[in-house]
């Protein structure tokens, strides 16, 4: 069979399903209930698929497995704050609090629900903003890594192959709401799941089995780029060197920055009130750790090992043979090392994990501009239509905004815009954790913490991660310019060591994070807390 045509058949096939299942969404969406929390009553299978696959993206497979290439089997502390931190914490002590105290204060997204803990419209209207100004970024790098591997697997225009499935995920999203995207999410999140099994078992055959894969990898170790061996890279079986550039990138930015920062990611926690009852997210937890495993896990271990294969064929590393692109490297190593058949399922997987995680961002950005600003700004009264109608309208304003920036990124920057597909991933989840998690975790466990604690202290790990960024943390600060316009430095502490802290690669979390918590905690114990009578309502159903 003709390769194209395989695939052609693939894709036409998967799209199909795709518009069916938004189809079914749509039929069953008919309240603001329906289309901001798929009616409440999600099955934990689907509900524990969507959170996966909305958690695993291009940039988890694509970008932080060419980091992998990079990094080596480090990335795989990652999988473990994965699924002890996203799956197990998420979902045990965060999801079954937030969707009792959802259900009753009738939340229906994630600032809408610190808005009503809070009794505060500035909290809502500011997370609002936070989701509509930043998340845009992190959906442009999850579409860049899906046009990248489809431009390297058909040769397809890098712009036609964004605009296409891009404009298809807004028009499920925006007929079906959060229904049709959880529907789809399970779908896709069964083709990732395959496909990654199938890549995993057929890696492993080439090198001869996990004991001989492992060795010849730990061996390559001797033909580390001396750029590498600097940064404090010892092999791709070994940690960076304590302390150094490499360690902390790999430490603080990717692995804490993604493994705390998935408990206040707003299109995730929305999911945890779509369920009926504590017990079916209890139930999800298990599907959802293993899923997490097989993506994550298949995905780094793949992309370390992938050196072995490119340097036996190529006589350089991964990162050599892709030319300095860390998103081409598995692309590349899939064309090139993998069956063509396993290749074009890859690549329906690849558009399936883009899909599953943008239109959860879609859907997210879209509420966040409808309903948590639009609606609590401009004194409209919440209405099944009207709702439906401002998140409608929010959805293509952040789709528009995402495109572009999918688009402006790899032009104006090349090689360093393939490159910040894992580290924008990760820099945003860490904002929302500095951001959203003190006043989040605050709000569902402390019954006294204030209005004011909560706003200070989302304010300074707001403010603290962003000047971290601008004037600190090297990569951001090199590439935004802030801090070399007004100090004619790339950034304030370029090149500073003090003991083992290496401070330009110091994410912006490790500080911004502690210093929200400790805000929030000394104003709520200095400002006045809320009536017995508010605080009473807000716990009422905790613990049923």
């Amino acid at each position: 069979m003709d390769g194209m045509f395989f695939l052609t058949i693939l894709v036409l096939i998967y799209l199909f399903l795709i518009g069916y299942l938004g189809y079914r969404g749509y039929r069953g969406t008919h309240t603001a209930t329906d289309y901001l929390v798929a009616g409440r009553k999600i099955h934990p299978f689907v509900m524990a698929m969507s959170y996966g696959a909305t958690f695993i993206s291009t940039s988890a497979i694509v970008g932080f497995g060419g980091a992998a290439g990079v990094f080596g089997m480090g990335l795989l502390w990652l999988t473990f704050l994965n699924i002890f931190v996203g799956i197990f914490i998420a979902f045990v002590f965060f999801g079954a609090r937030t969707r009792a105290m959802g259900h009753h204060l009738d939340a229906h997204t994630f600032p809408e629900l610190l808005g009503r803990r809070y009794d505060s419209k500035f909290i809502q209207v500011f997370s609002g903003l936070v989701i509509i100004l930043f998340m845009p970024l992190y959906t442009g790098v999850v579409l860049m890594g899906a046009a990248k591997a489809v431009e390297v697997r058909t040769g397809t225009p890098y712009a036609a192959a964004l605009l296409f499935f891009s404009a298809i995920v807004a028009l499920y999203v925006i007929m079906g709401g959060l229904k049709g995207v959880m529907y789809t999410d399970a779908l896709q999140g069964t083709i990732m799941f395959v496909a990654m099994i199938v890549i995993l078992l057929l890696t492993y055959s080439k090198l001869g089995g996990v004991v001989e894969a492992h060795q010849r990898l730990t061996d390559l170790a001797s033909h580390l780029p001396e750029k590498l061996v600097k940064g404090g890279h010892q092999g791709w079986t070994a940690m960076p060197k304590f302390g150094s550039p490499l360690w902390w990138t790999l430490v603080s930015t990717i692995v804490m920055g993604v493994g705390i920062g998935v408990l206040a990611q707003p299109q995730l926690v929305v999911r945890f009130m779509t369920v009926r009852s504590s017990r079916e997210l209890n139930r999800a937890v298990l599907v959802g750790g293993i899923f997490i495993l097989m993506m994550t896990g298949v995905a780094f271990v793949v992309g370390s090992l992938s050196n072995v294969l490119f340097f036996d064929s190529t006589g350089s590393i991964a990162i050599a043979a892709a030319k300095g692109q860390v998103a081409q490297i598995i692309p590349m190593f899939m064309k090139g090392f993998m069956p063509w058949w396993l290749g074009d399922i890859f690549l329906v997987a690849l558009i399936a994990a883009a899909m599953s995680t943008v239109s959860s961002q879609f859907h997210a950005m879209g509420a966040a501009a409808g309903r948590d600003l639009y609606e609590a700004t401009a004194g409209v009264a919440s209405s099944d239509t009207g709702s439906i109608s401002a998140t409608r309208g929010g959805i293509i304003f952040t789709f528009l905004l995402s495109v572009a920036l999918a688009y402006i990124l790899p032009v104006k920057y090349g090689a360093g815009g393939a490159a910040i597909i894992a580290r924008g991933t990760a820099l945003f989840f860490g904002l929302c954790a500095s951001t959203f998690l003190p006043m989040y975790l605050g709000g569902i466990y402390s019954r006294r913490i204030t209005k004011a604690g909560a706003i200070s202290g989302s304010l300074v790990g707001f403010l603290v991660s962003a000047l971290w960024l601008l004037f600190i943390h090297d990569k951001e600060a090199a590439a935004l310019k802030v801090c070399q316009v007004l100090t004619g430095k790339t950034s304030l502490l370029a090149g500073v060591k003090t003991g083992f802290i290496f401070w330009p690669e110091v994410d912006p979390l490790l500080v911004a994070f502690p210093l929200a918590i400790i805000v929030t905690i000394v104003v709520s114990m200095a400002s006045k807390p809320f009536s017995k009578e508010h605080v009473d309502n807000c716990f009422a159903s905790i613990g049923r």
